[in-house]
Formats: C-alpha cells, sequence, structure tokens
C-alpha cells in the first residue's frame, strides 16, 4: 500500500479533484484515479468527495493506492482466426473489438485468454505472465493480424525484427477529409500529459514515429489509404493522421467520429491487413495478408453509394 500526500495551491485552486491528481500522479490512468476516488481511497481535509470536487487552495489531499492483485490470465476456449501456426509461432487474425491481452477492466475474453486454451503452455513468457507469446499488440478497436511467439528464442527474434524496422506492418484505414497524394508523417509520439489514455505528438519524453500512407481511394469527405509503419508507437497511425488534420474515421479518441459514420463504425476504420517477418527458425521470410473485414466492407459501401 502506497500512501500520497498532496496540498493544493493557489495555481491549482478551482481544479477538478480527478484532473489535480492526473496532473500530481502522471505513472497512473486517469481513470485509475478515478476508482480510487469512488472506492473513498482519495481524501480532502480527512472527508471523501466527487471526482468533480474543485479544489481550494489549502486543501489537503490523501491518496491510498492499494497493493496490486496479483492476477493470472486464465484459458478459455473462444475460436481464433488462424491465419498460420507452426512450432515457434503463431498468426492470427483479431476480429475488432477484442482485446490483445487482460488489463484492468479487461480480465477475461481477451486474446491471450483464447491463447493459453489453444496453446496450452507452449507461449513465450518473456513478457509475463498476462502477455505471455505476446510480441507486439493492436488496439482493440483495430481488427487485424497479429503474431505471437510459442517460445522465448522466438520471441527474441522477431521482437529483434520490430526494433530494426525490419518486420513489415500495414494496415487499410479510412481517413476523415480528402487526401489528394501520398506522404509520409515523420513526428515523435509520446503521451499526453493532462490525458494519460491517450497519445500525442510531442518532442517531450517522446519516440520518434514514422507513418508512410498511399492513398487507395477518395470519397466524399474520406479518403481510403494505406499506411506502412516505418517505427511501432501506441495509436501510431490514429496519432499521425490526427495530427495532419486526417483522423481516422469512427475514431472517438483523436476525433474522427462524424454525425455520417458514426451510425456505421463502432471505433476506428483501421485493419492489419499485411504482416510479413523472418522466421525465426528457418530463416525464410513469410508474409501474410489478411481481406477487407465486414465492418470495412459496409462502410466503403455506404461511402460508394453516397457518391452516386
Amino acid at each position: 500500500m502506497q500512501q500520497l500526500d498532496f496540498t493544493c495551491d493557489s495555481v491549482n485552486a478551482a481544479v477538478r479533484l480527478d484532473k489535480f491528481l492526473s496532473l500530481q500522479i502522471p505513472e497512473q490512468t486517469r481513470s485509475f484515479l478515478s476508482k480510487l476516488i469512488e472506492d473513498g481511497q482519495v481524501l480532502v481535509n480527512g472527508k471523501a468527495q466527487a471526482k468533480n470536487y474543485k479544489l481550494k487552495n489549502g486543501d489537503a489531499i490523501s491518496v491510498t493506492i492499494p497493493d496490486p492483485v496479483n492476477i493470472t490470465a486464465q484459458p478459455e476456449n473462444i475460436p481464433l482466426d488462424i491465419v498460420y501456426e507452426d512450432d515457434d509461432l503463431i498468426v492470427v487474425n483479431k476480429p475488432k473489438g477484442m482485446v490483445v491481452h487482460p488489463a484492468p477492466g479487461n480480465y477475461s475474453g481477451t486474446l491471450v485468454n483464447a491463447l493459453l486454451y489453444h496453446c496450452k503452455d507452449s507461449l513465450s513468457g518473456i513478457n509475463g505472465e498476462l502477455r505471455p507469446g505476446i510480441v507486439h499488440r493492436i488496439d482493440k478497436n483495430t481488427s487485424g493480424l497479429l503474431i505471437v511467439a510459442k517460445n522465448d528464442t522466438a520471441h527474441r527474434h522477431l521482437a529483434a525484427q520490430i526494433k530494426e524496422h525490419s518486420f513489415t506492418r500495414e494496415y487499410m484505414a479510412v481517413v476523415c477529409g480528402r487526401i489528394c497524394e501520398d506522404g509520409t508523417v515523420d513526428a515523435p509520439i509520446g503521451r499526453h500529459q493532462t490525458d494519460r489514455k491517450r497519445m500525442t505528438v510531442t518532442d517531450k519524453n517522446s519516440k520518434n514515429a514514422v507513418t508512410h500512407f498511399f492513398v487507395k481511394k477518395q470519397y466524399n469527405g474520406y479518403t481510403y489509404i494505406i499506411c506502412r509503419l516505418e517505427t511501432g508507437r501506441t495509436h501510431q497511425i490514429r496519432v499521425h493522421m490526427s495530427y495532419i488534420g486526417h483522423p481516422v474515421a469512427g475514431d472517438d479518441v483523436y476525433g474522427g467520429v462524424r454525425q455520417d459514420n458514426a451510425r456505421y463504425l463502432d471505433g476506428q476504420c483501421l485493419h492489419a491487413y499485411k504482416i510479413g517477418f523472418i522466421h525465426p527458425t528457418s530463416g525464410q521470410y513469410l508474409e501474410f495478408n489478411s481481406p477487407e473485414p465486414q465492418y470495412f466492407d459496409d462502410f466503403i459501401s455506404y461511402l460508394e453509394k453516397k457518391e452516386k
């Protein structure tokens, strides 16, 4: 258990309690801190307050952070769309809406739960009990191809390829606005200073990030593009496309939700359709493709009908 104490100064007077805590404890997510407030683990002048309580100059805030609960992911009989599998690795086509690995609020129904059932004990242990075999991730509402390592040797080989940018990853995306030509976004990405769930283009505590995009087709108010990742930062395509004024359609975090797409998209219109790598044992280059998923096709059909 960790006990933290703060005093509100004149600069933070009238700031909401949850926002104040997110600024003081940036290593924790705002949702986690809000849960602490709801659970009575945050006291202001010795009393529990709502998360929207506006602090006053001189308020004494005490925060109790409970010790983390040791949770082990459990096998679950969840169907997997397996594209390729051998003794070293498995390539799966993750559906939209599935979380990759267990985390607060999602301890079941994840890809890891399904992999533990399918692979039994044959998953690498490098990333710990909650992320066995996970070499790289895609967001919950991004569909498409993921590679999973079955042993530590394969995991190290694949992770090295990602680090060296020799790992092929291409995505299909529909973005808001009209893009007339291919391009590249070369802009560093780091954690957002006030919203810890979001990433942003920033020079502060960031890592270099490069996304190449290629125009496939233009529609009225939208553009269908192919994105090739040179680096693999969290939310990279979503952040980069929003940064240049063309957020991914349906993205409710980075500005891609519009009235005409909200009816068709639940989350961003982004699909990891191609993955390529050198096999860690054979040394052979393997490449796999995943066709457009149904939600993607449905949205494209809607855009095509609007053109007529």
